[in-house]
């Protein structure tokens, strides 16, 4: 039976690794031999290619085995770094203080005293988490078990409850039937929260003063600087659904899901704080300041008292359970107020092991979460701004051509005029009147009690300065103040163009004095978002990383200029395509200077899954994102890419971009694209709440990084991590010679982007098959124009292989042992899955009957699983 599905064996050769897999593939197979005997006929055991009459079933045993393999993987992952603790290896922040080098400690000390260290993930939308909520539930179950399994005879209690778990799966099915709604999007990124992430919290921040106090002593402050954001319900750039209602609905539920978080805690802590002040007598200060919280939170300060007499912690307690619960404060600060009452007061008496395990982990989830859970950031592209500019001028009198001389003299104009005409009782379209209702909401939360509840405003294809000043004049138009507006616009710059326009730009805008004053945030920080994948699939994966490289490097220069300093907000995917690359080794890659700690980046679908489903993980994870930001900043300051590294890279940049744009270009490469990959067929697979192209258009300039991604990935591919490189190596090897080679093997060693690049491009090319490329390059009717095309795939494949073992000096894969080995077990069950999906595309285009249209979305399902990513 299981040659059926996946003939290779399981992990390595620990012992209780290979127990967990063993009693993990069992309870799997006994589901199966319950749901679908049918997979056990030996007819079935072809190892290529699956009966057409079971597609169904074999798709579905597949996925769940997949998301089987990466729970265990997760909880192996997690026990190797214990063990490694155990054996005196260390991790994150201590390894971090413990390696810096003598003449850099007073430069990372510098940092944490002055708090400048800060990272920001942000949770996104970006429908590339196929799985539901319900199935990830099931699957953090699987994991506690598997976790609680440490032994032979535990992992024999288990077995029952895991074949339970694997049966519900099964019964309850992982696609999708219907497009996820907005509310349940935001309930998606909600359930995070109270499954891992405030847990999580406290015990990064306990991890974080452990290692600096034992480095630099109770002068450093006390906790790291964590804040999440979220897009999910502010991002609407390509979703007209996501309204300013939707937006004031997703601000609402974040804050009554954090409110109900603090009241559990609190029902948890308070009676365990049955302290009576007649046994331990209470120094007089503390004991007037817990019945101050007693006095002013309470609606019935006597019955509290009465409740609990001489139990003035329980009594503190109850009234901020209470007054949480209500909504009776008015500010997250008032909160931690009244919580750092508790932790001191304890201290004060010697309780604190009680004031450290109790009071300390709430006072820190709040002053990580506030009131609101997470900054809800807003994302609107520049060409609906720009309309909606052009239809208010259109309603005050008359606009001028959008982007033109007399646009930009007009918007110039009135952006510095202390008054502008009212927009009352203007009619204006639908998408103007939406944007300026968004606009006064934001307005609305700056001017209410929790201003940070909204972030910044971050515009999308940023390609002027006149795009940036729009946002701030419709802002003004609304009622922003005019000398300091608190709305923060953020520019995007995703095309190589833009990245390239990046400092012209900047110097442009904060020329202006309003945009400057919006712009700049305390300590004259500008937060500058940039994107890793339209970027990509503007230039290619090799151009795109030292683009975005180079960018940072000349915006740093263009704002110290201003006496500025940025903040990048790098818009990072899951797959390599999209910026996915190892959280140190993606850290460690930037350029030297442009951090200055602080980070930002996005969390996408999947990987928020992978990161955040499970607290172990999630603690992991920010640890070591928080660690590296720490690492990289303490660094010595801003240089340049040695001349050497900075023209071979340029060289290579320009001749791969070159290449990956001549094969877009090449006669019928479009109509390749969307018959040789299920592209168009994307739609069915109900994976989010926006459309796959931006504005409902056909090419390939408003196609979605994402769906771009997907679709190469999927018919295997994978053209967009690695398209380019090897011709790029070629041509700079055949025009440069020995000293060329000389050049690229210096780089190879000393420069950590190339290095990177290397090895991201590897990993991609390993996940290539050309025969599986090909099954569905014979979907495409033009038969010659599919042989060219793909012909060029495979020429420019056997090039970038020959390129990376040229420059490694290994076989392809020799590198990546355990990469290796997963593609390897999960090779024929992919391979099968493939063969069933071309099948499949020809059903639903030959005829489109609901059976085949819910197989061939079953088939992106487990393709996407087995691959780990779907875009």
């Amino acid at each position: 039976m299981a040659a059926a599905l996946d003939t290779q064996a399981g992990p390595g050769p620990a012992s209780d690794a290979g127990d967990l897999y063993q009693c993990l593939r069992a309870a799997w197979s006994r589901v199966l031999e319950r749901r679908a005997p049918q997979l056990l006929d030996a007819t079935q055991q072809d190892g290529a290619q699956w009966h057409r009459d079971h597609y169904g079933d074999h798709l579905q045993a597949s996925t769940i085995w997949f998301h089987l393999q990466q729970v265990l993987n997760e909880v192996q992952t997690l026990r190797s770094l214990r063990q490694e603790a155990t054996n005196g290896k260390l991790h994150g922040f201590a390894e971090v203080v413990a390696d810096c080098p003598e003449d850099q400690r007073a430069a990372m000390k510098r940092l944490l005293q002055d708090g400048r260290l800060s990272v920001g993930p942000t949770i996104t939308a970006h429908p590339t988490e196929a799985k539901r909520v319900t199935v990830m539930e099931i699957h953090r179950r699987i994991y506690a078990l598997l976790c609680c399994a440490d032994d032979t005879a535990r992992l024999a209690e288990v077995s029952t409850s895991l074949e339970m778990e694997i049966d519900l799966l099964w019964l309850t099915g992982e696609l999708r039937m219907e497009r996820p709604s907005l509310a349940a999007e935001v309930e998606w990124g909600l359930q995070f929260y109270d499954a891992s992430l405030f847990d999580a919290v406290p015990r990064l921040f306990q991890r974080y003063r452990t290692a600096v106090r034992s480095a630099f002593g109770a002068e450093v402050d006390d906790h790291c600087c964590l804040r999440f954001h979220s897009w999910i319900g502010g991002d609407r750039d390509g979703n007209p659904n996501v309204t300013a209602e939707v937006t004031r609905q997703a601000l609402a539920r974040s804050r009554e899901m954090v409110l109900n978080a603090y009241v559990r805690a609190l029902e948890k802590i308070v009676p365990r704080l049955s302290i009576s002040t007649k046994i331990v007598p209470l120094p007089a200060d503390h004991l007037q300041a817990l019945e101050r919280i007693v006095d002013q939170r309470s609606t019935d300060a006597e019955s509290c008292k009465q409740r609990n007499p001489n139990e003035v912690f329980r009594q503190a307690g109850f009234a901020i359970r209470d007054a949480v619960a209500a909504g009776r404060y008015a500010h997250i600060s008032d909160f931690l107020a009244d919580l750092s009452v508790l932790e001191n007061a304890l201290n004060a008496i010697g309780a604190t092991a009680l004031a450290g395990q109790l009071i300390r982990p709430l006072r820190w989830q709040a002053t990580t979460f506030g009131f609101r859970g997470h900054t809800l950031d807003i994302r609107q592209n520049s060409d609906v701004v720009t309309r909606t500019l052009q239809a208010v001028w259109a309603a005050v009198d008359a606009s001028p051509e959008p982007l033109g001389s007399a646009w930009s003299e007009r918007l110039q104009r009135e952006v510095r005029q202390e008054t502008l005409p009212t927009l009352d009782g203007l009619e204006l379209s639908e998408e103007a009147s939406e944007l300026l209702a968004l606009l006064a909401l934001v307005r609305d939360v700056h001017e209410g009690s929790d201003p940070d509840a909204i972030g910044p405003f971050v515009l999308s294809m940023t390609r002027s300065a006149d795009d940036l000043l729009a946002v701030l004049l419709l802002a003004r138009y609304v009622g922003f103040d005019a000398h300091q507006p608190s709305l923060r616009v953020v520019p995007l710059f995703e095309t190589i163009e833009d990245l390239q326009a990046a400092p012209v730009i900047l110097r442009d805008v904060l020329a202006v004095p309003i945009a400057a004053r919006s712009m700049k945030s305390s300590g004259g920080r500008i937060e500058i978002m940039l994107g890793y994948s339209d970027s990509n699939k503007d230039g290619g994966f090799l151009c795109s990383s030292w683009s975005l490289d180079r960018a940072q490097r000349a915006i740093t220069r263009t704002l110290a200029q201003q006496g500025a300093t940025p903040v990048f907000f790098h818009g990072r995917g899951g797959s390599v395509s999209r910026g996915g690359a190892p959280t140190d080794r993606a850290i460690a890659a930037q350029p030297c200077g442009t951090l200055n700690g602080a980070l930002r980046l996005t969390e996408q679908g999947e990987v928020v899954t992978a990161k955040y489903a499970n607290a172990d993980t999630a603690v992991t994870q920010l640890e070591l994102l928080a660690s590296s930001v720490l690492r990289h900043s303490a660094s010595p300051p801003f240089e340049t890419v040695d001349p050497e590294g900075e023209d071979v890279m340029e060289t290579l940049s320009s001749l791969s971009q070159t290449a990956y744009q001549n094969l877009l270009r090449h006669p019928g490469f479009l109509d390749y694209f969307n018959q040789a990959s299920p592209v168009n067929e994307l739609a069915l697979l109900k994976i989010g709440s926006r459309p796959a192209r931006r504005f409902g258009a056909a090419s390939l300039s408003d196609l979605r990084a994402i769906p771009w991604v997907f679709a190469w990935s999927q018919n295997r591919h994978m053209i967009s991590s690695w398209y380019g490189f090897g011709q790029a190596i070629q041509d700079f090897r055949r025009v440069r010679g020995s000293v060329g080679d000389a050049a690229l093997e210096r780089i190879s060693r000393k420069l950590p982007l190339f290095q990177l690049c290397l090895d991201e491009i590897e990993k991609s090319l390993m996940l290539v098959r050309l025969d599986i490329a090909e099954l569905y390059a014979r979907l495409v009717s033009d038969r010659a124009m599919a042989e060219d095309v793909f012909g060029r795939i495979r020429d420019e494949y056997n090039r970038s292989v020959d390129a990376i073992e040229t420059l490694t000096g290994a076989p392809l894969g020799t590198r990546f042992p355990n990469a290796a080995d997963r593609i390897h077990r999960h090779e024929d069950t992919l391979r099968a899955a493939h063969h069933a999906q071309v099948a499949l595309l020809k059903d639903v285009r030959a005829s489109d009957a609901q059976t085949a249209r819910i197989r061939l979305m079953q088939s992106m399902n487990c393709i996407s699983a087995g691959l780990g990513w779907t875009g």
